[in-house]
């Protein structure tokens, strides 16, 4: 018995000496790292404003604003992708920052992307924005332009950080930046803010200001007038509902106004830790991460006509309900672009487990679409392209047919006129007809793929002529992080495959791995409970930062606040009486012809549809203005038609989820196409074909 208990004495002093020297070994390991950090920083070393200084100062060496071919732009992250306003043929992306583990690399170059022709371009000025990223752009709406505010920028070894409130504008045409100077009060200084737009104004709201004791997440709202040059900020009672401090949120425009959506931000919280010594239990004050999932609706009213110069519009913020069918779990780093009354989502990260090491982060790569009026969120799922097309129509009767085989004729007699052959031998001989512009070289054939890209987070989107474009992102395993160097494309009409447009490896990593922190994270673990008693009888109540949800490693938590490219609205929505509709989550997602509007067939293009019910969008539209007490016959029959077709076309992509689901249903029946017997009879010319 007494050799039992000396045995355990032993080991028990064994055990006491190994952690002993555990801890010795730890605290050496921590003295180092302090020292390294303390020698590699450069918080005191770099003189911010020296370093822009010197960036203006280079600027001014351009002369002025030239554009030259040149490669894809190296990988970066926090940039901005924008839709260009004045051509439809055109990407314009700026800024940006690259951070390789040990230094980060600031950016303030313009790129356009010229989609005809498959090619880049550097844009070079003397007027161009400082290095910076998290900042924010968008289209001018009723003023043309992409408008930027704010940003940041940082040392290399991001040891001190800088905010800008300088505010610009871009004229897509001719690549000319522009410096405001603004009347009055503006926005300060921040980053992972949001701006979009409504008629003459643009709207800002969000972000954060980064200091080297704390971040603070802002929650005012400001709107810029675009024909007066002033910024107002709406002073909004205190009972008024209104959204909380955040950034990288969605905001989106809206015919009357602006919707938010979803956001992060960090809130202080109160954590219980484990019971003292002396019988109660200590209680911490830490900042926990906060994926936001509200969503508001920014209404805003005009001055009135008798109102007096740089009156403030009117503003009120509606609170509405969760939006329906939303991606389980909630995604943060979820960037969101609009098109055609939709938000088109990508990619996101969720902290799925929490432990003693940290958080595990989850990555997405799903695509959703959020219709904004009926608050309801579709999933989007790539389609094998259709085997069965619609067979091609035999010769065509009537006027157009007619037309059509005079103008074959004429292009034979030409023919056989210019080869010298007797106009007899013309309906032997083989017309080619053109297409296009004989002048535009033929593109290579980009790879398409029949899978999403690889999972991530704030990836840069935007939408051009209904094709989704897929920028960059990042993605992160244990300590390392990848900038993903890439884009991609895809049809949001067709959803056929991924067209990649170009593609490159991540550059190599510098930091820290997993592997060289495992030998510490070991030793953590047996240190750990006597770590958490020391703390409680301390009884520390000092504020202190959990790890952010992104699983940021050895990079400041803000990382994940970058700017998305929501500056890529498309043109404005056509004006129609249109109401939200907030229904319950739990409703149905099917969707009925439930209004008087024409509503589309399963394999219906855009065009098929508005032949086929044009005279009921033209009745709608005389409708609306008479409603609105503008006389139709002011206008054109080329007017009339065209904005009865935007209107058709605006109906179109508001049923394309549930349209795509019956004709996936329908295909996989062996159904390839709808027609009924009134459009058959119609086609072919005759009136009895029923019977």
């Amino acid at each position: 018995m007494a050799k039992d208990k000396k045995g355990k004495s032993e080991g028990k002093k064994a055990k006491i000496a190994e952690k002993k020297q555990k801890q010795e070994k730890k605290g050496a390991k921590k003295e180092k790292v302090k020292n390294s950090k303390a020698n590699d920083s450069d918080a005191e070393d770099v003189d911010l404003d020296a370093v822009l200084a010197e960036y203006a100062k280079k600027q001014e060496q351009f002369l002025k604003v030239t554009e030259s071919p040149c490669d894809p732009p190296r990988s970066r992250a926090s940039s901005t992708l924008v839709a260009s306003p004045a051509n439809d043929n055109e990407l314009f992306l700026f800024g940006g920052e690259y951070f390789n583990g040990a230094l980060a690399t600031f950016f303030n170059d313009l790129y356009v992307y010229l989609i005809n022709r498959d090619e880049w371009r550097l844009v070079t000025s003397p007027n161009t924005p400082l290095p910076r990223s998290g900042h924010a752009w968008c289209r001018g709406g009723n003023a043309g332009g992409i408008y930027l505010f704010g940003g940041e920028f940082s040392s290399p070894k991001q040891g001190t950080f800088y905010h800008y409130n300088d505010f610009w504008r871009c004229e897509p045409s001719t690549r000319e930046w522009t410096r405001l100077e603004t009347k009055g009060k503006s926005p300060p200084a921040r980053s992972g803010h949001r701006m979009t737009y409504y008629k003459n104004y643009i709207i800002l709201f969000g972000g954060f200001q980064d200091t080297s004791q704390q971040t603070k997440y802002l929650a005012d709202l400001w709107l810029y007038d675009t024909q007066n040059f002033v910024w107002h900020n709406p002073m909004l009672p205190l009972a008024t509902q209104k959204p909380d401090a955040r950034s990288s949120f969605t905001f989106l425009p809206h015919e009357s106004g602006a919707v938010l959506y979803g956001g992060y931000s960090r809130v202080k919280s109160t954590v219980t830790g484990k019971q003292t010594k002396g019988g109660g239990q200590a209680q911490r004050n830490v900042l926990k991460p906060l994926v936001h999932q509200d969503c508001f609706f920014l209404r805003i009213a005009q001055p009135a006509a008798d109102a007096p110069p740089n009156s403030p519009p009117t503003v009120r913020w509606e609170r509405r309900k969760k939006p329906a069918n939303a991606p389980n779990p909630p995604l943060a780093g979820a960037t969101m672009a609009h098109h055609k009354g939709r938000g088109i989502m990508f990619g996101g990260v969720h902290d799925v487990e929490e432990s003693e090491e940290g958080i595990d982060s989850e990555f997405f790569n799903g695509l959703f679409a959020w219709n904004i009026e009926r608050n309801r969120y579709f999933p989007l799922s790539l389609r094998k392209p259709r085997t069965n097309q619609r067979k091609p129509q035999e010769t065509r009767s009537g006027r157009r047919g007619r037309g059509q085989a005079n103008e074959d004729e004429l292009l034979r007699n030409l023919a056989a006129l210019q080869t010298g052959k007797p106009l007899a031998d013309a309906d032997q001989m083989d017309v080619e007809k053109t297409t296009g512009d004989t002048d535009e070289k033929q593109l290579p054939a980009k790879e398409v793929l029949q899978e999403f890209p690889h999972v991530r987070f704030n990836a840069q989107l935007t939408v051009q002529d209904d094709i989704l474009y897929i920028y960059g992102g990042t993605f992160e395993k244990g300590d390392r992080e990848f900038t993903f160097d890439e884009m991609y494309a895809i049809d949001l009409g067709k959803l056929d495959g991924v067209k990649q447009i170009f593609h490159r490896e991540p550059d190599n990593w510098l930091g820290s791995d997993d592997e060289d922190s495992e030998e510490e994270d070991g030793s953590d673990e047996d240190d750990e409970g006597e770590d958490e008693d020391e703390e409680d009888e301390e009884g520390d109540v000092k504020m202190s930062d959990e790890k952010p949800l992104h699983t940021e490693s050895t990079r400041k938590s803000k990382r994940k606040d970058t700017v998305v490219a929501l500056g890529d609205e498309a043109s404005e929505m056509v004006s129609m009486p249109s109401t939200f509709d907030d229904t319950p989550d739990d409703a149905t997602s099917t969707t009925s012809p439930d209004d008087s509007f024409p509503h589309p067939r399963p394999f219906e293009s855009r065009r098929d549809f508005f032949q086929r019910t044009g005279n009921e969008w033209q009745e709608v539209l005389m409708a609306s203005l008479r409603w609105k007490g503008i006389q139709p016959e002011t206008l054109s029959v080329k007017e009339i038609k065209t904005r009865a077709f935007e209107m058709s076309e605006e109906k179109w992509w508001d049923c394309r989820e549930e349209i795509t689901a019956l004709e996936d249903e329908q295909e996989a029946a062996g159904i390839g196409e709808v027609v009924t017997l009134a459009d058959r009879a119609e086609a072919s010319g005759g009136v009895g074909r029923r019977r």
